[in-house]
């Protein structure tokens, strides 16, 4: 057989086929649903092969990111593509069932509504990943990627309502439906603007947030007493990673209302001190020789500020602070650690009269009589 005659018989089949679909409309309809679904799943297998060998090669990053956000959106997308392509050629196999052109407009715009919110999603990923927001250094860098983050979350919202809209306008009452919302827009933004005043206060307070840049991802703070690093910065709330792995979550508006420490609004260094309560007998010249040697072998220093002074007198001792300066909160909180420890084995080792005493001074009076009560007791005895 030939190329032609193969062709041939392709042609006389058509007819044929058309024929058999238009005798059984029933049976050919559901014919046509499973050959679309079977068409998109096989689309969708291809594309996915092609993808996973391109990437897998080159970035398998990307790769992990579209598995990720967007294999499912993608598997519902490429098969309700087909089912509305299909419905809109074959009206007439869909004539007794006029609930399925309905039905495959409302799945594909459901499946492209999901895809294009996945798809900023992946997009946001690779905007940021080129950035390293855990360096307290990179201020610019963080305020860049707060924003991109807020801006994706506010796009998904406008994609979501516009595909609810879009969905609405499908059925037959649905612009009559719209004309009566717009007709009763004052009331109903009356009624909205009551019953949604928190969820807007937070909305708003998050466009002020994404732009004045009060927080940032990975900056720093103390809020309600707890220290911190801003993990997300999402429309109504942050989420706020503590130092012991905790997450606080608080309202978007408690950064606008309240007042918070931010210790990376402008720059990540700090000052920290170390108090220590000794006795008057301590030489402070060598404790500040030896708080020098610490500091100056110690990567965590960042040779700017290394101070010991006398900051207080007490009755029973004396208040020596050592301040030293950090690149960050963090570092800083070792730093101290460190120099408290090794200042107090220094002293226990080497000037032991230096730690704190409490001393008892009997006056002579009180001594002579103490005495000679003592000799009396001795002659007795």
């Amino acid at each position: 057989m030939t190329w032609t005659d193969f062709w041939n018989n392709i042609e006389q089949l058509g007819p044929e086929i058309d024929r058999w679909l238009r005798h059984n409309r029933k049976l050919s309809g559901w014919i046509l649903l499973a050959i679309s679904v079977a068409a998109g799943l096989l689309v969708n297998f291809i594309v996915a092969q092609i993808v996973k060998l391109v990437l897998r090669r080159r970035n398998a990053e990307v790769l992990g990111l579209l598995r990720q956000h967007i294999r499912s959106a993608f598997y519902f997308f490429v098969p309700s593509l087909f089912f509305l392509i299909i419905t809109n050629v074959q009206e007439r196999a869909f004539q007794r069932y006029p609930y399925a052109s309905k039905i495959a407009e409302i799945a594909f715009v459901i499946a492209t509504t999901w895809l294009v919110v996945q798809l900023m999603k992946v997009a946001e990923r690779l905007i940021i990943r080129r950035y390293d927001t855990a360096n307290d250094v990179n201020l610019h860098l963080r305020k860049f990627v707060t924003q991109i983050q807020f801006i994706r979350q506010l796009l998904s919202i406008a994609v979501v309502v516009i595909g609810f809209s879009i969905m609405l306008l499908t059925f037959n009452g649905g612009r009559k439906i719209g004309l009566s919302f717009l007709t009763s827009a004052g009331i109903a933004s009356v009624m909205i603007g009551f019953a949604a005043q928190r969820t807007i206060a937070n909305l708003l307070a998050g466009i002020q947030i994404a732009f004045t840049q009060q927080i940032r991802v990975d900056d720093v703070v103390v809020a309600e007493q707890e220290w911190g690093r801003i993990e997300e910065i999402n429309l109504t709330n942050v989420v706020v990673r503590l130092w012991d792995r905790r997450r606080l979550i608080l309202p978007i508006t408690y950064f606008i209302e309240k007042p918070f420490q931010n210790w990376t609004r402008s720059q990540a260094s700090v000052l920290g001190s170390s108090m220590f309560y000794l006795d008057y007998n301590v030489p402070v010249d060598q404790v500040r020789a030896k708080v020098k040697e610490l500091v100056e072998n110690n990567p965590l220093w960042d040779r700017e500020v290394c101070v010991v002074q006398v900051t207080d007198t007490k009755p029973t001792c004396i208040e020596i602070r050592v301040l030293t300066s950090t690149r960050n909160s963090g570092e800083g909180f070792d730093l101290r650690c460190y120099i408290r420890e090794n200042v107090i084995v220094f002293l226990r080792e080497n000037y032991p009269e230096s730690l704190p005493v409490t001393r008892l001074q009997m006056a002579a009076s009180a001594e002579n009589t103490f005495r000679q009560g003592e000799g009396e007791f001795f002659k007795n005895t």
